[in-house]
């Protein structure tokens, strides 16, 4: 099968109580030894920040300090494997444009994009987690009203190819698309088997949805919902360290799982 890289190496070219400073203290990492310069780059982007606090808990707590802190308590985990760079579209509470949150993935040369959130339904007896992957058309109305909000902050367009004719140009386009969809799906479904029995999964876990922050057309992406703040089991449960550091180790497995099958061009960075 000739693929996208094939053809280019041819040359075709806080809570709302809490200070956000205790927040910033809490998600302060160890230091640890460097992965390999060559190792697979996991760009690990928690959603919302600053201005934008994303869903707002019946208690109080903000998505935007959740997606921090279990976005650095991840990449804690995965980096003391040294079999991965790791990186955060944010480290602070700043507001990022979804647009440059793509486009500092693909700037580092990310082999794999994962968007994590905890959003909020009018339906405050609905829990447990999901990942999302890119689709023009959602899977529910439950997954179309989730993109619709979390798109609400700016638009992306598509990745281009310069220097390069406009026929070969649709054909990288194209095999590009295709390695991106094949490599998300993969890593949703390795996301959906590593939280099955270790965190509460949503009623088909495994969705689909146009989210602008997955629309680039040269990662893998997924968007991790780690629960819903608008139930009260989950930001309980999404408060505690402990249980993030569990959904930390699952993601972690999913990762690795992801890696394990993925092409050897991509292991490489």
């Amino acid at each position: 099968m000739i693929t996208r890289r094939m053809l280019l190496g041819h040359g075709a070219v806080a809570w709302i109580c809490l200070p956000a400073m205790a927040w910033a203290k809490r998600a302060q990492p160890k230091r640890s030894t460097p992965a390999p310069s060559k190792a697979p780059l996991v760009m690990l982007d928690p959603g919302h920040g600053g201005k934008d606090p994303g869903a707002i808990g019946v208690s109080g707590t903000y998505e935007k300090h959740i997606a921090l802190a279990s976005a650095t308590e991840l990449r804690r985990q995965l980096s003391a494997d040294r079999r991965y760079r790791v990186e955060l579209t944010r480290t602070r509470d700043v507001f990022i444009p979804l647009a440059q949150r793509v486009k500092i993935a693909q700037a580092r040369g990310a082999a794999l994009f994962v968007s994590m959130h905890a959003d909020a339904l009018t339906d405050h007896s609905v829990r447990g987690a999901s990942v999302y992957t890119l689709s023009l058309s959602a899977s529910d109305a439950q997954s179309a009203a989730l993109a619709r909000r979390e798109n609400a902050a700016d638009r992306y367009g598509g990745a281009e190819f310069r220097g390069t004719s406009p026929e070969v140009a649709r054909i990288l386009a194209s095999l590009e698309r295709a390695e991106t969809r094949s490599g998300s799906a993969r890593m949703a479904r390795s996301v959906v088997g590593a939280f099955d029995g270790t965190v509460p999964l949503l009623q088909n876990p495994a969705r689909h949805a146009d989210f602008a922050v997955l629309q680039a057309a040269d990662i893998p992406s997924v968007l991790v919902e780690m629960g819903f703040m608008s139930n009260r089991a989950d930001e309980a449960a999404l408060r505690r360290p402990k249980h993030r550091a569990q959904v930390a180790a699952a993601l972690r497995e999913a990762i690795a799982a992801y890696f394990a099958g993925a092409p050897a061009a991509q292991l490489s960075g």
